[in-house]
Parts: C-alpha cells; structure tokens; sequence
C-alpha cells in the first residue's frame, strides 16, 4: 500500500466513516492494549472506554486533547474526529476543519 496517497478519503472509502470511537480502538489495537488496561492509563472506566469505541459516547474536547496528548497524538485530528461524531448524531451533513 502506498501511504503517501492514502489518507482519509481513501481510508474511509475501504473501512467506513472514520470515527473517534473506531480510531481509539484501532489505537488501542495497534499498541496491543487490554481495553482495561488502555482505560487505567486514561483514568477512565473500562465501560466508558468501551461506550466511546463502540460510538454510544462521545468525550468533550477537553476529554479528546486529554487523550491526544495521553497517547501522543495530534490533538487536532482526534478533535476533528470527535467534533465530526458530534455532528454526524445530530444529523448535520457538514465537514470539520479545525485549526
């Protein structure tokens, strides 16, 4: 796979809308977390953690940069993601920037 041509467009065609539940499990994942685990490290319950990967959650943005900078990751696109979610459960078809 090429990455320097495969960024979200062409994620999101192959998996699915990309969301922040779905990214921090496939995060999670990646580094071989326990769901446990990942949930102690971000002071979190392991039901919460559960809810917001399974999409039935969304953090705040403060939660979401917490995260971010918890797992050391761009605080910008997990906010875009989160804020994305936010929009997408109120049924609003427009597309975050954040900068």
């Amino acid at each position: 796979m090429n990455t320097e041509k495969y960024g979200t467009k062409e994620m999101e065609r192959d998996f699915g809308k990309l969301t922040f539940g779905r990214s921090l499990e496939s995060y999670r994942k990646c580094e071989e977390i326990s769901q446990k685990d990942f949930a102690m490290m971000l002071g979190i319950s392991p039901q919460s953690l559960c809810d917001i990967e399974k999409g039935r959650r969304i953090p705040s943005p403060k939660r979401v940069c917490k995260i971010a900078i918890q797992i050391g990751e761009p605080e910008k696109l997990w906010l875009r993601l989160a804020f994305q979610d936010m929009l997408r459960r109120e049924k609003l078809d427009y597309t975050v920037s954040v900068a």
